[in-house]
C-alpha cells in the first residue's frame, strides 16, 4: 500500500471513530445516557421492591465526576497495557523477522 492510500485511510478511520462519538450526541436529543449499573439497578428494584444486595461496596466515590474519573483512568490503564503488549509482540516479530 502506497503512502496516500495508507494516509487516506487513517483519515477515514480517525473521522469515522469522531463521528461514532458524535452522532449520538447530536441526534438523540434528550437522552439519558446513564450506565447499566442505574438501569440494572432500576430493573430489580421494579421486579423485587425489598431487593437486599449481598454485598455492599468497599469504596463509594464521593459524587458521580469522581466515579467517572476513575472508569475512564481505568479504561486508559487497560488500554495503554493492551497497547504496550501489541507493541511488544509486534516489535519481537519484526526483530525475527530481519534476523531471518
Amino acid at each position: 500500500m502506497n503512502q496516500s492510500k495508507q494516509s487516506l485511510s487513517n483519515w477515514l478511520l480517525i473521522g469515522g471513530v469522531i463521528a461514532l462519538a458524535v452522532l449520538p450526541l447530536i441526534f438523540v436529543r434528550d437522552a439519558e445516557f446513564t450506565g447499566a449499573d442505574s438501569q440494572a439497578e432500576k430493573a430489580i428494584s421494579e421486579v423485587k421492591p425489598g431487593y437486599e444486595p449481598w454485598f455492599k461496596p468497599l469504596f463509594e466515590p464521593p459524587s458521580g465526576e469522581v466515579e467517572s474519573l476513575l472508569f475512564s483512568s481505568q479504561a486508559a490503564l487497560g488500554a495503554g497495557i493492551i497497547g504496550y503488549a501489541v507493541g511488544l509482540y509486534k516489535g519481537r516479530s519484526q526483530q525475527q523477522r530481519h534476523k531471518e
